[in-house]
């Protein structure tokens, strides 16, 4: 088959990774791959375009401006009429709405996976408003977990054309050893150490694993966080005011932030909202215990076995499992032990593609659905 994958690339995260690994394992397969990474004029050095290349991706970069989506359409449409592909594939809000329908115009099967919804102000409600809309025009709709994909067909997706796939696992990290990543984090070798990874936004729940780490006022723990968006000055005047500033390290943006996170002593995951997290398989192939908010996909990844699940928005519960961790390390190491198991078991690549393949190749076996286009 011939497979162009369209997303709009932010820091590298979850869903970067997800493309990444299906290009790659699709490219692996012997189909022709290409990814149209749409990007702002500034952005042609973008990490998640170097993280493809050498794999023999066909990358082709569509700059425009931020609301330029007449050119991006054009330039979409462009792309297909040379590459013709069997399939196209978008991911996230901005290619679902805006380039989708341009192969669907022309005639190509199309398929989304959704990662999950990010809620907040209302600009994120308006887009997630059209991005839900414009699902129902898909020929397949990837949900990455169950609880996700029920909420798809609450929004009027067809149950036959909606497909749960949670991620995989994709194995290609070079983990450090846990002195070489505390160094390259700047850390010191000794001390409890809490890690954060992700975007600082609201559905990330960074603002409750302060707030945990505010509880936590007389245990010997640090908290390193790494990410960065907009919210990252507020919350760090936020954890000035929880008297926290002095425990917890900025570290912003970090390059290969997954080989860094055996430098931890437990990973905490506070979302609020999650599809199937990237970050949680990172935490779990690098063997740290992991505390995480029982939301979205994550119970359906590990359990009370694998790890401590807590309530959502609750910083009681996210300080009191840090706690457990501290106190009880040998039963934080049988965690972590068990769900290094059950990634290795479940999660693994190969059987993801295949999934993947399968609802390829029953949407372009037959005409494409026009009802709700």
């Amino acid at each position: 088959m011939i497979i162009l994958h369209v997303l709009a690339a932010g820091e590298v995260g979850g869903l970067e990774r997800v493309v990444r690994a299906l290009a790659a394992g699709q490219r692996c397969a012997a189909h022709r791959v290409a990814v149209a990474v749409v990007l702002e004029p500034s952005q042609a050095e973008h990490p998640f375009v170097r993280s493809l290349k050498g794999q023999d991706i066909e990358i082709v970069l569509i700059q425009v401006g931020p609301r330029s989506y007449r050119a991006e359409r054009l330039a979409i449409a462009d792309l297909c009429r040379s590459l013709r592909p069997d399939i196209v594939h978008t991911h996230g809000y901005r290619p679902d709405v805006v380039d989708s329908g341009v192969a669907q115009r022309s005639g190509i099967a199309t398929v989304t996976t959704v990662h999950g919804f990010t809620g907040g102000g209302w600009k994120n409600w308006l887009y997630e408003r059209l991005q839900r809309r414009a699902f129902r025009r898909f020929d397949a709709v990837v949900a990455v977990s169950q609880p996700l994909g029920d909420a798809l067909v609450a929004d009027g997706v067809p149950n036959s054309r909606l497909h749960v796939i949670q991620n995989a696992w994709d194995g290609t990290v070079a983990f450090l050893d846990r002195r070489s990543a505390r160094r390259a984090l700047g850390v010191p070798d000794e001390g409890f150490r809490i890690g954060w990874v992700g975007r600082m936004t609201r559905e990330k729940g960074p603002d409750v694993m302060l707030q945990a780490l505010a509880l936590l006022g007389d245990a010997p723990v640090r908290l390193s966080m790494l990410g960065d968006a907009a919210r990252r000055h507020q919350l760090q005047r936020r954890g000035e005011v929880l008297g926290v500033g002095g425990r917890t390290t900025w570290h912003g943006t970090v390059a290969e932030a997954a080989s860094r996170f055996p430098a931890f002593d437990v990973f905490v995951q506070s979302s609020r909202t999650e599809g199937t997290p990237i970050a949680l398989f990172e935490a779990m192939a690098a063997g740290v215990p992991v505390v995480a908010t029982a939301v979205g996909g994550v119970p359906h990844v590990v359990s009370p076995t694998e790890a401590i699940l807590v309530p959502s928005d609750d910083p009681a519960s996210l300080a009191a499992a840090v706690r457990e961790t501290l106190c009880n390390p040998a039963a934080a190491r049988d965690r972590a032990n068990a769900a290094r198991q059950r990634l290795e078991r479940e999660f693994a690549l190969q059987p993801w593609l295949e999934r993947y393949e399968t609802v390829y190749h029953a949407i372009t076996r037959r005409p494409a659905a026009t009802s709700g286009r």
